[in-house]
């Protein structure tokens, strides 16, 4: 099959455009709020150190989601997305039950 100049820049456009769409989404990703019932159940902080360490006996401090295996991010990101919180973005310096260190 032939490709011809046109179509490939059609199709090169519609890719890019894709492309700088979805990281326009991810970038706009909500912030988690604490109040959020997946975040309740979990036990998110977005300031680690204000964990009920009574209640999550797991936390360790300087356990942190800019650490965790789950977080998308830098780890000099502020807030960025996470596998755990689907669609949101949660603090770098926050914290939650699924907390598990990056390799």
């Amino acid at each position: 099959m032939k490709t011809s100049r046109r179509s490939f820049l059609i199709t090169s456009i519609g890719v890019a455009t894709t492309v700088a769409l979805s990281r326009q989404a991810f970038a706009d990703a909500p912030k988690l709020s604490e109040s959020d019932p997946t975040a309740m159940a979990l036990g998110y902080r977005a300031d680690a150190t204000k964990v009920d360490k009574a209640k999550f006996a797991k936390y360790v401090a300087g356990q942190t989601c800019s650490n965790c295996q789950f977080f998308q991010g830098k780890p000099t990101d502020a807030w960025a997305p996470c596998a755990m919180f689907a669609g949101k973005e949660v603090s770098a310096k926050g914290w939650c039950g699924a907390y598990a260190k990056k390799a």
